[in-house]
């Protein structure tokens, strides 16, 4: 399976913070923002990963990520000239997916649980079809929304509807098989001009093989796509590592629990970042 991360967005929502860098590479509390997506795909046993991102902006993100072996995954960069929509990412790594399975991500969404990876397994071990997670929200109206029939089977799906059948959103976290990239490449541009991603999902609901998934209340899911959002994501991360003791998103550690690096990689790395508590906590692991 293929990672794909969108980090094409200009975060214009965010500005002047965005107009000298781009939205995924501001920090949230003690990482970039980019960190908490990698670290998905991480825990779902993906190391082969195509981040999506801006004209002018691939320096400055190889100068953070490199080629992703710091990390045990191998990362490649596209560019994205103009914003097309979310489902635009298939098209735009077209030859990255080349006919496998894709699990896509939005640059700027954030995952907590401490059954983060049961999760993720469980969606990326569906081979046929599309997986997709339902999120609760008080106010669903700025977001793709799912509907359920009484037995909890999605029945529909909406791209922001005024007037909404549920309180249940699709975060922007999707796994697809290895049909996605010709489904894309069948999408109309909707009413704002965008390929929609919830008319890919309605594709696969249409065909009987759209799997959503409820994420219970104690599941944390954050878009830290404005300046509050941003704040609060913050404020979550450190209250979670204070809580717990761990770190969220530490790729490195990650990277070490399965496999991908050895203590003595994860060492160095440690020793590299020695004067920050970052570095320290690396030197901690290793020697677990």
């Amino acid at each position: 399976m293929k990672g794909i991360i969108l980090a094409a967005g200009k975060g214009t929502r965010l500005y002047p913070m965005t107009k000298p860098v781009c939205k995924p590479l501001l920090p949230v509390y003690d990482k970039p923002l980019i960190y908490y997506s990698i670290a998905v795909l991480m825990e779902a046993d993906i190391r082969d990963i195509m981040i999506i991102i801006p004209p002018d902006e691939e320096q400055t993100f190889r100068k953070l990520l490199g080629d992703g072996s710091a990390f045990g995954v191998q990362i490649t960069y596209a560019v994205q000239y103009v914003a097309r929509g979310i489902a635009d990412a298939f098209l735009v790594a077209e030859d990255f997916v080349q006919g496998d399975s894709a699990c896509l991500i939005l640059g700027d969404n954030i995952f907590y649980a401490k059954n983060l990876r049961e999760k993720l397994m469980q969606a990326a071990s569906n081979p046929n079809g599309a997986t997709v997670f339902g999120y609760y929200v008080d106010d669903p109206r700025a977001f793709g929304v799912v509907e359920f029939d009484e037995n909890g089977t999605a029945i529909s799906l909406e791209e922001k509807p005024k007037h909404p059948k549920s309180n249940y959103i699709i975060p922007g976290l999707y796994f697809y098989d290895a049909d996605v990239l010709a489904l894309a490449k069948t999408l109309q541009p909707s009413a704002r001009g965008e390929l929609e991603i919830t008319d890919l999902n309605r594709l696969y609901l249409e065909s009987g093989k759209l799997q959503v998934i409820p994420l219970e209340s104690d599941f944390v899911w954050m878009d830290a796509g404005t300046a509050d959002s941003l704040l609060e994501s913050a404020q979550t991360i450190k209250q979670i590592q204070d809580d717990t003791g761990r770190y969220v998103a530490c790729l490195e550690e990650i990277a070490y629990r399965h496999g991908y690096l050895s203590e003595t990689q994860v060492n160095q790395a440690g020793k590299t970042l020695h004067s920050t508590l970052y570095g320290q906590y690396l030197q901690c692991i290793s020697a677990e």
